[in-house]
């Protein structure tokens, strides 16, 4: 399992991370509501203090408890993509150049307002922005250049196996039911692939290693 990373999950099928940086934590996402103790307990048992939170995205069970966490943590920066964090903001429009396509999935909004938002290739400690839009329209991965993990939010799931989230897919079709442009999503998933990595830690499932034919087999199963 790479070592610079700890899966926190709730419920056994959703997902947070904690990276571990020379600085102290990055924590990837913070799970549903009333979640922060459970990412807290996990940061002691590292002994780091958590000192950044960096978002994949902002449906509800990837920013549910940024507020509460937001309020333990002073000073904590809080990242996420631009075109997210207008969705964070309840901001619910469409650019123009964008699909035209329903939002779906839970946008519950937040009261934090990011300290920076990212854009692709930027760093966040050892973590590099990558663009994967499709989920939402400002979806981001992130990719630890230390170890090859790849940290890739909802752009694809591996309970049940690896799969991704353009279309409804069991027997875990709760990601997929949040996506708002399948064409989009595929697309990212396939630029997520190229990348090689060495691990897969998604937001839904457990973490992969070596997923490259399981990332291949999921794609095949997508349309042309």
């Amino acid at each position: 399992m790479p070592t610079n990373l700890t899966r926190i999950s709730r419920f056994g099928f959703v997902n947070a991370y904690l990276v571990t940086e020379d600085d102290g934590l990055t924590l990837v996402d913070t799970l549903i509501p009333r979640s922060a103790k459970v990412a807290l307990r996990a940061a002691e048992k590292l002994g780091a203090p958590i000192v950044r939170i960096a978002l994949t995205h902002a449906h509800g069970d990837h920013i549910g408890s940024l507020d509460e966490l937001v309020a333990a943590l002073p000073g904590v920066e809080v990242l996420i993509s631009a075109r997210d964090a207008r969705l964070m903001a309840k901001d619910m429009s469409l650019d123009p150049g964008e699909p035209q396509r329903k939002l779906r999935g839970s946008y519950p909004g937040a009261q934090t307002r990011p300290t920076r938002t990212l854009a692709a290739s930027e760093m966040v400690g050892s973590l590099e922005v990558v663009a994967a839009p499709g989920h939402t329209p400002g979806h981001v991965a992130f990719f630890d250049r230390r170890d090859g993990t790849l940290l890739c939010g909802d752009a694809y799931t591996t309970l049940g196996g690896v799969a991704t989230t353009d279309k409804v897919r069991l027997p875990f079709p709760l990601a997929s039911m949040a996506t708002w442009d399948p064409a989009t999503e595929l697309e990212s998933a396939r630029a997520l692939r190229a990348l090689e990595p060495a691990a897969l830690a998604p937001g839904h499932g457990r973490i992969v290693e070596r997923p490259a034919a399981a990332m291949d087999a999921a794609l095949a199963k997508a349309p042309a």
